[in-house]
């Protein structure tokens, strides 16, 4: 397999895996049920944000960026997000908005920026 592609789905694979721990951690702490339906139920809004996303930002160019792949796909996220829960008629409260933004944040970026940083070429230091 292309080591890019490979990139790619690693990259697809842990976005999508994050955003499912966001939505078991969110069920459990407000002890909702973890039933296969309760959690698709919560996710696939957040499903649909997250390949809008990577569709817009065409995240199979630059998977592992932080800016701008990963902050577009973050807000994206978010806000599609949270639309389609909307009008889907799930609920949409200011206190879930501003803890999702956060923790997709955290989950989203925190990885892209520790594969930046694991990734970077090494600065050989030479003393005299």
């Amino acid at each position: 397999m292309n080591p890019l592609r490979a990139s790619v789905r690693v990259a697809q694979a842990l976005d999508v895996i994050l955003v499912l721990i966001f939505v078991i951690i969110g069920r459990v702490s407000h002890k909702e049920d973890l039933s296969m339906l309760g959690i698709l139920t919560t996710l696939w809004p957040f499903l649909v944000g997250l390949v809008i996303g990577h569709i817009i930002m065409r995240s199979w160019r630059h998977p592992f960026r932080v800016v701008w792949t990963g902050i577009g796909i973050w807000v994206t996220t978010v806000v599609v997000g949270m639309l389609v829960r909307l009008a889907s008629g799930q609920s949409v409260e200011l206190g879930f908005v501003i803890v999702t933004t956060i923790v997709l944040a955290v989950f989203l970026l925190g990885w892209r920026g520790v594969a930046v940083l694991v990734t970077r070429p090494r600065r050989t230091v030479t003393t005299r």
